[in-house]
């Protein structure tokens, strides 16, 4: 039988808008809903605004207080935009995405699936080229995005988890040879990167000389 925390907690990620954003200080809306469950404050979660404060607050008993503005303020649902003609092809913005909303492959431009994305901003910060940008969805976030958000959240989850002990075998058994080609790659993802900077400091320049 589930303890009454369990059931708190799970009763909490329910009305957490599932963002995944991690705004809150905690690595996803299930880990902030069990601190909530433990006695974390109710107000720090941004993208839930005043609507997910009041619910915290019915379910927890305790007063309903103002968003934490160190979170970050409650804004609109908005989309990340990755652009093309820009992208290198690092994979870093995928590797963030915690709910498996941009596709691509190393070297490849990548896209993001509106349809999947959750405006979480969590991508924005990796990319080395600057060339993603958040850009308003038109539309309010629904029940319905948070279910599939959620899904696709625990999905990611349990495939990493799998992926865990082949990765630390292979660290075990790893050969000079592996490593060679490791330092291969990152020394590719580098020299991509350069010429990327190259290439916008050259329209930079060209546009303020004009």
């Amino acid at each position: 039988m589930e303890s009454a925390l369990a059931l708190l907690a799970a009763r909490i990620d329910a009305v957490l808008p599932q963002i995944q954003c991690r705004r809150c200080g905690h690595a996803g809306c299930r880990p902030y809903a069990v601190a909530v469950a433990e006695g974390a404050p109710i107000n720090r979660c941004p993208p839930g605004g005043e609507t997910v404060i009041d619910a915290l607050a019915a379910l927890t008993g305790r007063p309903v207080v103002p968003l934490d503005r160190t979170c970050g303020g409650h804004t609109p649902y908005a989309l990340a935009r990755i652009d093309e003609a820009r992208c290198i092809g690092c994979t870093l913005c995928i590797e963030a995405c915690p709910v498996d909303a941009i596709v691509g492959a190393a070297k490849r431009m990548h896209t993001v699936l509106p349809a999947l994305c959750t405006g979480c901003e969590l991508c924005v910060a990796p990319c080395p080229v600057d060339c993603i940008a958040m850009v308003a969805a038109g539309r309010a976030w629904s029940p319905e995005d948070a279910r599939v958000a959620r899904d696709r959240y625990e999905s990611r989850d349990r495939r990493l988890a799998g992926r865990l002990r082949p990765v630390r075998d292979e660290a075990r058994a790893r050969t000079p040879a592996a490593d060679d080609g490791r330092a291969r790659r990152q020394r590719a993802v580098a020299a991509a990167l350069a010429r990327a900077r190259a290439r916008r400091a050259a329209v930079d320049a060209k546009s303020g000389s004009t």
